[in-house]
């Protein structure tokens, strides 16, 4: 009982892991845009 129980914490710990892991490459890949238009924007007032 007690190893299916350690699987099972194991098994929620790595969800939680790929759930952070996809919020922050799909933010990272939404920031992206914005700070490439932000940097284009001040080198062509340079």
């Amino acid at each position: 009982m007690r190893l299916a129980s350690r699987g099972q914490g194991l098994a929620e710990y790595a969800l939680i892991l790929s759930l952070i892991a996809i919020l922050a490459i799909s933010s990272l890949l939404f920031l992206s845009g914005q700070v490439n238009t932000i940097l284009s924007t001040i080198a062509d007032s340079l």
